[in-house]
């Protein structure tokens, strides 16, 4: 049996698990060091030949270069793990990873607000039976964000692969009434952009094209600073189309005048060009239209016929549900989360949106964009 006393030395290791990106580390490194795809791929078509490749199950580093012969399936769906068999293995992935052992050290798990029981529940029993680790603690991510910027009051938006979450925490105090989720994040964008690619005549049909796809939205997809730029009659028509279709600057940029930091909104490089260099070497034209059609669906749900606030009005139903007192030092540190918010525009579009929702003549509303964000 390992020692009690000995656990408390040996560094933690860190786990974020999220929907689309799993990211690992040990505590007190400055950034995760196991960063890769929460992805499992399975050989789909038959095996003629012995190769180097025998696995019948792939993940991380290999099913990313083997993904054309492979069908891809995410373990997890809004921050909700539906393959326990699959999230298991990837786990073990990120312990070989990290080359460690992983009964001689104490666990963080991130989990996203308002996660249901039983997740938590077989997340235990699965590192305490399986991985037979000293200790584990669960920590609402948007904690650990507001920690990792060096506040103790605020309230962090992050926008996931699967969903999209604003927590209000006040002088280290997590506010658990304020918290509002919602089942929306990078994903949909990917899965609204195949959509309107299709509309285009550009047809993504596998697992594996899917990811291109979402190098896609990466590289060229933004926001409007203004809403109310799509042409009239897109909402009605975007929405029937859907129906069917389912049948370095500093490590801080700033909006709303914070204190010592920049007023940049290009988190990271942006490909203005209009043309898409497939693997094959092919090219696929991308209209405007449809770089800024697949994000808006962040501020207004309702394209893909759902009945969710935008994220905006997330940040703003959580300020507005903290008592009166609170909201000023609320609303003067928004922090913002999530490699889904790097999109060209997103931050400069959430700033104005909020400080629209708020009561005329209030205080300034300020965001927090770090730049290292993930």
């Amino acid at each position: 049996m390992v020692d009690y006393e000995e656990n408390i030395i040996k560094a933690p290791i860190v786990i974020d698990t999220g929907s689309g990106v799993i990211k690992a580390g040990l505590g007190g490194e400055e950034k995760p060091s196991v960063v890769f795809n929460n992805y499992v791929g399975r050989p789909k078509h038959e095996r003629v030949m012995f190769t180097v490749v025998e696995q019948e199950r792939f993940i991380g580093q290999q099913a990313e270069k083997y993904k054309g012969i492979l069908k891809l399936q995410y373990p997890m769906e809004h921050g909700v793990v539906q393959n326990w068999d699959d999230m298991e293995q990837v786990w073990r992935h990120v312990f070989d990873e990290l080359k460690v052992n992983i009964r001689e050290h104490p666990v963080l798990l991130t989990e996203p607000p308002n996660n249901p029981i039983e997740n938590r529940l077989r997340m235990a029993r699965m590192f305490f039976d399986q991985f037979q680790v000293p200790k584990l603690f669960f920590h609402p991510s948007s904690v650990l964000s507001l920690y990792a910027r060096g506040l103790t009051t605020g309230v962090v938006l992050d926008v996931g692969d699967g969903c999209s979450h604003a927590s209000a925490i006040y002088e280290g105090f997590s506010i658990q009434n304020a918290t509002r989720r919602i089942d929306l994040g990078g994903r949909d964008i990917t899965e609204h952009l195949v959509l309107l690619l299709q509309r285009s005549g550009v047809a993504f049909r596998t697992t594996a094209e899917f990811q291109i796809v979402r190098k896609i939205k990466e590289m060229h997809c933004y926001t409007e600073v203004a809403a109310g730029k799509m042409r009239p009659d897109y909402d009605a028509s975007l929405l029937a189309a859907n129906k069917l279709s389912k049948g370095k600057a500093g490590d801080m940029d700033g909006y709303g005048g914070a204190k010592g930091l920049g007023g940049k909104d290009e988190s990271i490089a942006q490909n203005n060009a209009n043309d898409y260099v497939l693997p094959d070497g092919s090219k696929i034209n991308i209209s405007n239209a449809d770089k800024a059609r697949a994000p808006e669906i962040l501020f207004r749900p309702s394209l893909i016929g759902l009945e969710y606030p935008g994220v905006h009005e997330l940040v703003s139903n959580c300020i507005k549900a903290c008592d009166i007192d609170l909201r000023a030092g609320l609303q003067g540190a928004i922090v913002v989360a999530g490699s889904t918010t790097l999109m060209k525009s997103f931050c400069s579009r959430l700033h104005k949106s909020i400080q629209n929702l708020m009561p005329k003549n209030n205080n300034k509303v300020t965001l927090m964009a770090p730049a290292n964000r993930q």
